[in-house]
């Protein structure tokens, strides 16, 4: 992920998503920083789902948030099925979270020259 973003030119900063599946609801917002983290609000019901150890969810996204270098919140607001917390947390995740937000769209050319202030984050 961090080599795809490479020197992050025209992608903005911050995006964020609200993913439902039935019951459940997740929040996925993402800050392409260059200073990783991740905040994890995510409970699961069981310690497995299938034959996957639930923890290894928190895991595998820490381990994403550094190797991307990207702060990374997701929290699942409401929802008991533990598939489709999973499913929310994944779909939401940063690739399809900046799909789906306007804010993620790519910024005019004067938005992206080095210390220019984008006219658009005034508003």
């Amino acid at each position: 992920m961090a080599k795809a973003l490479g020197d992050k030119q025209g992608i903005a900063r911050y995006a964020s998503v609200h993913l439902p599946m039935d019951e459940v609801l997740t929040r996925v917002a993402v800050d392409v920083s260059g200073r990783p983290y991740l905040v994890w609000k995510v409970a699961f019901s069981r310690p497995k789902l299938g034959e996957m150890d639930t923890e290894l969810f928190h895991e595998w996204f820490q381990a994403f948030a550094q190797n991307a270098g990207i702060t990374l919140h997701i929290e699942t607001l409401y929802g008991d099925n533990n598939h489709h917390i999973a499913e929310t947390c994944y779909k939401g995740s940063p690739g399809r979270c900046a799909r789906r937000s306007p804010s993620i769209r790519a910024r005019p050319a004067a938005c992206r020259r080095p210390r220019a202030r984008c006219k658009l984050n005034d508003a």
